[in-house]
């Protein structure tokens, strides 16, 4: 009696977490560093056998679809693929086989919780972000995005992701439909991800602020940014316990010119709060400090300079301040608030609705 020969050798024992996504997903090294040859990978991925080839050189261990948690791993593996000159110096089975790569665009959004960037597992392309140098292909559902300067990534659960930033202006760079880039850079802000002053940094950077379907989203995200600002202010000083101020009003000297618009302000104090909502559109102090010549910087330090030689002390509040320590700054309020007593009396201003 003659006994039937296995189709394929025997595989080492792997050690299978069915809930654990990198359990699931393994690169062609990692499948190595694990005991597993080439031969036995290719026999397992025949037609009907229980793995499957996922991506080049990225391969799925169980025969249905992959979820969307696994197309992302796989792409990230796929991406963070070494070259074949340094495979042979793969880490061992506890490496997670990403190298530098991250996912970007709207995958990143989704992954952030974006409302309007869908659900991870409905997304159709992966968008993942690679150094430069790196020799790789767009294929299947990952679309290869490069970069001069790589940012520190964020980790959400197990992946790397870009800073929300990064993400935004990548996918806004692949889409062409204004209403939807107009709802993705107005949730960034509306929901907290970030301020409008970063998101136009990271657009002006990619040369993005001309694009047709940019223009006027960044008029809306600008809009949006100051009605949330002005609204954690409100809270901070309520909450906090603050005097209630005259909010937005002109200041003008009697019989004279304007002295410009203020978001609050204590007359009997002559304490005036500013939020900067303002973004870079022209260049600001850009992320590697470059400091430019911007009009609007300019007229908002003149007139500042103008409003403190009149004795108003002038209180600079950002919206990233107020998110991040609203308790702080309302410490700043108060203590510009009870020093009045020892200051010399403000000129008179007439305090105006703007």
């Amino acid at each position: 009696m003659t006994q039937n020969t296995p189709l394929s050798p025997r595989l080492p024992r792997l050690p299978l977490h069915p809930e654990d996504v990198a359990h699931r997903v393994l690169s062609a090294a990692q499948l190595r560093a694990r005991g597993v040859s080439a031969a036995q990978t290719s026999a397992q991925c025949l037609p009907g056998g229980p793995w499957q080839h996922l991506l080049p050189g990225v391969y799925l261990l169980h025969p249905g679809p992959p979820t969307g948690r696994e197309r992302l791993h796989g792409a990230l593996l796929y991406a963070g693929r070494p070259p074949s000159s340094a495979r042979r110096a793969t880490a061992g089975p506890a490496d997670a086989g990403y190298g530098e790569s991250m996912v970007t665009g709207v995958a990143a959004l989704a992954l952030y919780g974006f409302a309007t960037a869908g659900d991870v597992e409905a997304l159709h392309r992966i968008d993942v972000l690679v150094p430069r140098t790196r020799r790789l292909r767009s294929t299947r559902f990952v679309e290869v995005l490069r970069a001069a300067s790589m940012p520190r990534a964020v980790r959400v659960g197990e992946l790397p992701v870009a800073p929300v930033e990064r993400a935004l202006a990548d996918a806004v760079a692949g889409t062409v439909d204004a209403a939807c880039v107009r709802r993705l850079l107005t949730e960034a802000v509306r929901d907290g991800h970030c301020e409008p002053s970063t998101v136009v940094r990271e657009l002006s950077e990619a040369k993005l602020l001309g694009r047709p379907a940019v223009v006027g989203a960044v008029d809306s995200l600008l809009a949006e940014g100051r009605a949330v600002a002005e609204a954690r202010l409100y809270a901070m000083v309520r909450e906090h316990g603050l005097p209630e101020p005259l909010w937005n009003v002109e200041l003008r000297l009697p019989g004279g010119p304007p002295l410009g618009g203020v978001d609050a302000y204590w007359p009997d104090q002559a304490v005036a709060v500013e939020l900067d909502a303002r973004a870079p559109r022209y260049g600001a102090p850009g992320r590697r400090g470059r400091a430019e010549e911007d009009p609007r910087w300019s007229a908002h330090a003149a007139k500042r300079e103008h409003l403190e030689r009149l004795g108003i002390t002038v209180v600079h509040l950002s919206p990233r301040k107020l998110r991040e320590a609203a308790d702080q700054q309302a410490t700043v309020v108060r203590t510009a608030l009870m020093a009045a007593a020892d200051r010399e009396p403000a000129a008179y201003v007439m305090v105006l609705p703007r």
